[in-house]
């Protein structure tokens, strides 16, 4: 499978994801890179089907392509940041920034108003084979005060449901156990284990 990404470390984390079954995740820069996609789309499933659409359309419907577009949802915020979770603080806004916004608007909210998920979308197009979409989700809530150092993104300030530690905190490997992603991924598996 290639997977629609420029991003090194997303191919990484996804190989690991995969580790348990038979796939090998590729990088689009195998195959000359990632086409510029704009993200136009309202929903998760929209943009991830954009992002696997483009690959697959220059690799000639050749190859399996997945892709994935995740993203924070705020229930106090109606869903906020949702599909503009990397870009919350503005286009070019670094990862402090949107945490910073984030904060602000939530600050003086008892934490049952901050409950919030990680949600991932992933979208799997097998040549002219079909389009398949997978979900995962993690619960959690927003904390006012970043805290730890792994991760990226929004992770300092989200506690996952029955931890008291943020993702930031709880490192990658319980991160990965725990994650919206990691949930996506293992549907995955299973529909591509009946499948092949």
């Amino acid at each position: 499978m290639v997977l629609a990404t420029g991003n090194q470390h997303k191919v990484e984390e996804f190989n690991q994801l995969f580790a348990s079954s038979a796939s090998v995740i590729l990088s689009a820069e195998a195959y000359g890179g990632m086409p510029k996609v704009e993200e136009t789309g309202q929903t998760f499933h929209a943009n991830a089907y954009l992002k696997a659409a483009a690959l697959s359309k220059k690799l000639n419907k050749r190859l399996t392509v997945l892709s994935d577009d995740s993203g924070l949802e705020v229930d106090y915020l109606k869903g906020a940041p949702g599909v503009f979770s990397a870009r919350y603080a503005g286009a070019q806004a670094s990862d402090a920034e949107n945490v910073e916004k984030l904060i602000a608007a939530l600050k003086g909210l008892p934490k049952r108003q901050r409950r919030a998920r990680f949600r991932c979308i992933l979208c799997l197009i097998d040549g002219n084979k079909g389009v398949y979409y997978f979900e995962g989700a993690c619960q959690g809530h927003i904390d006012l005060k970043p805290k730890g150092a792994s991760g990226f993104g929004y992770d300092p300030i989200f506690v996952p449901k029955g931890y008291k530690q943020s993702f930031a905190q709880l490192g990658e490997a319980v991160k990965g156990q725990l994650s919206h992603r990691s949930e996506a991924v293992r549907a995955c598996m299973a529909f591509l284990k009946k499948q092949f």
